[in-house]
This record gives structure tokens, C-alpha cells and sequence, in this order.
């Protein structure tokens, strides 16, 4: 697919996105739009049939809603239902639907459930990938090394995972908590085939899921922007938490659509 394809999806994604999470007043925008373009090469690569894609960082839930949407696994109610009473597509993801095989959000979870995923797939001898999309912030977690291990040991060539790197979590700056860097570095250690991007190339995304070394598990670092294509947002930690206000939905509306 051309970039500027991508492009569009992108951000025909971070618009209704934004109109979710402001509609509901719910939190985590700046981190659903740091993952958006990693997630829109994702699902354009996806079998949904076959592969499945779990995101670990499941507080982006709003963004993997949209993405279920637009491949026509959920419907325009289910999708409009974000976080609204009685809802079960709420702000983080769970279990609800087969296109979602795994809870997201207590950190550290995602690359279990992989890992999982993926040797079943291989010792049935099943076609297909496993997608984990990781934060920046679960690198700080024992189970991913545990993980990282077993997937190595296990030569799961089948397991593809993304590394959100947008340098932020919850309480402050990556490096500032616990300094996970070189992380490319750490992960050839515990030895997988490692990469690292820029997390808004399309181009860089869909090459690092094409360029595999066999028998080995593959982590794409992709360097992202918390907040990426609203200007106040970007880089922005308070936009972790922080619903728009009213004012902030109307300016942030008017960027992307003049990005379009």
C-alpha cells in the first residue's frame, strides 16, 4: 500500500478516536494516537482468520475498536458504544469478542498471552502471526524478559512484536523511571531479531514486517510521539490522563482535518 494510503486510514482513525474518547471524557488519547500508524499497517497486513492481534498497551482500546470496525468485525453500534453505560467495549481491552483473545492494560500482560498464542500455532502446525503491541513502559516488567526467553527458546518465527516507544508513561519520562536503554541492544541479548523505526513511517513499518531472519521471534522498536498529529498534544504527558475539554476537541478536530 502507497503511504499517503496510509495516511488516510491514519487519520480517518485519529479523528473518530478523538470524537470517542471525547464523547465518553475517557483518558489515554495521547496514547492511543502514538500507536495509531503502527496499528494501521497492522491491520492492513492482518488475516483476521488466521492471525491475531493483541494489544498489550490496552489502553489504546479505543484505537483497536475503530480498527476491528473498519475490517467488519464490529459493528457502527458496538464501535459508538465506547465507554458509554452499560457498554462492554470499554476503556481497556477485554476478552469480549474472538478478535480480541486477550485482556490489555494490566502491564506486562500482552507478551504472555503471545507467547502462548503463538507455540500453540506451532505445535499445531497452524498458519498464521501473532501481533503484540507493547508500550515503552512494560519493557520495565519481569514477565516481557521471562517471555522474551521462552519465545527465543521456543524459535517462535510466528510472534511479531511492536514496541510503542513514544519515551512516556504513566508517571513521567522513561528514562526517568527506569532507563531501558539500549533496548535494540537488550533484545538481540535475550536473542530475538530485533529492529528499530520510526513509528510514523509507514514505509519503515511495512519493510519491518517483511524482513524476517527464521526460527526467531521478531521486536520492531518503533520511536513514536505521545499525542502524534494534534500539536498540544504531542510530547504532552498530561494527555495521558486528561480528556478533552470542549475547546481542546474543537482545536484538535480542526488539525487533523486540515492534515487531510
Amino acid at each position: 500500500m502507497r503511504p499517503e494510503e496510509y495516511k488516510k486510514i491514519s487519520l480517518d482513525a485519529r479523528r473518530k478516536v478523538l470524537d470517542l474518547i471525547y464523547r465518553a471524557q475517557t483518558s489515554h488519547i495521547g496514547s492511543n494516537f502514538s500507536c495509531i500508524d503502527l496499528l494501521t499497517v497492522i491491520f492492513e497486513s492482518a488475516d483476521l482468520d488466521r492471525d491475531r492481534v493483541i494489544l498489550s498497551k490496552g489502553w489504546a482500546a479505543a484505537s483497536l475498536y475503530y480498527f476491528l470496525w473498519k475490517k467488519g468485525r464490529i459493528s457502527d453500534k458496538d464501535l459508538n458504544s465506547y465507554c458509554q453505560p452499560g457498554s462492554k467495549f470499554i476503556g481497556l481491552t477485554e476478552p469480549i469478542i474472538p478478535d480480541i483473545p486477550a485482556a490489555g492494560g494490566s502491564m506486562g500482560f500482552g507478551l504472555p498471552f503471545g507467547v502462548g498464542f503463538a507455540l500453540s500455532k506451532k505445535i499445531k502446525k497452524e498458519e498464521g502471526k501473532i501481533f503484540v503491541l507493547m508500550s515503552d513502559g512494560e519493557m520495565d516488567c519481569g514477565a516481557t524478559w521471562e517471555s522474551a526467553l521462552i519465545a527465543a527458546h521456543q524459535k517462535l518465527s510466528n510472534l511479531f512484536v511492536f514496541v510503542d516507544f513514544n519515551g512516556l508513561q504513566a508517571m513521567g519520562r522513561v528514562q526517568d523511571i527506569l532507563d531501558i536503554e539500549p533496548l535494540k541492544e537488550k533484545w538481540l541479548a535475550f536473542g530475538w531479531e530485533a529492529d528499530e523505526i520510526n513509528g510514523h513511517d509507514f514505509e519503515e513499518i511495512e519493510n519491518s514486517l517483511e524482513k524476517r531472519e527464521k526460527e526467531k521471534p521478531k521486536v520492531v522498536i518503533a520511536k513514536t510521539i505521545k499525542g502524534k498529529g494534534v500539536s498540544f498534544m504531542e510530547g504532552n504527558n498530561l494527555y495521558h490522563y486528561k480528556a478533552p475539554s470542549p475547546e481542546e476537541y474543537q482545536k484538535a478536530l480542526k488539525e487533523l482535518q486540515s492534515n487531510g
